[in-house]
């Protein structure tokens, strides 16, 4: 299981919104200040965004949640979000090269495939599985 923690935002007829916490980077070791994980960490911070949760325990705004997610779910998220496109991507610019468009048909048939494989993946509706408790 993946595991982090998240401050709760707003909480209503059992789902809250969450924020991740302000944790440098991954947070994994003590070497935060010459991994370059935690310098993309920092450079990202300011633009998290609250995300929805289900969540049946009585929670206020401001509390602390622990949310974990299965290596799996993160797994086909990642398969879904950059596995896809980037297929899609040398496909699109394959078949277009293939029917003799030069390096223009290949840029844009490999945009194509990116916009499709973005499409794909957003109309999937699949969203990854996250378990929240309180934390203690």
């Amino acid at each position: 299981m993946i595991e982090t923690t998240a401050r709760v935002v707003s909480s209503a007829n059992g789902t809250v919104l969450v924020q991740p916490s302000t944790q440098s980077g991954c947070g994994g070791c003590g070497s935060r200040n010459v991994c370059g994980v935690s310098g993309l960490g920092k450079y990202f911070s300011g633009k998290r965004k609250a995300i929805p949760v289900q969540c049946d325990a009585g929670v206020r705004a401001g509390d602390e949640l622990q949310l974990s997610m299965s290596e799996g779910d993160m797994l086909k998220a990642g398969m879904l979000a950059y596995l896809l496109p980037s297929v899609l991507a040398l496909v699109g610019a394959g078949v277009v090269t293939a029917y003799g468009y030069g390096d223009v048909g290949a840029v844009l048939g490999a945009v194509g495939g990116i916009a499709l494989g973005f499409l794909l993946g957003r109309l999937s509706g699949w969203v990854p599985q996250m378990i929240a408790r309180r934390k203690e």
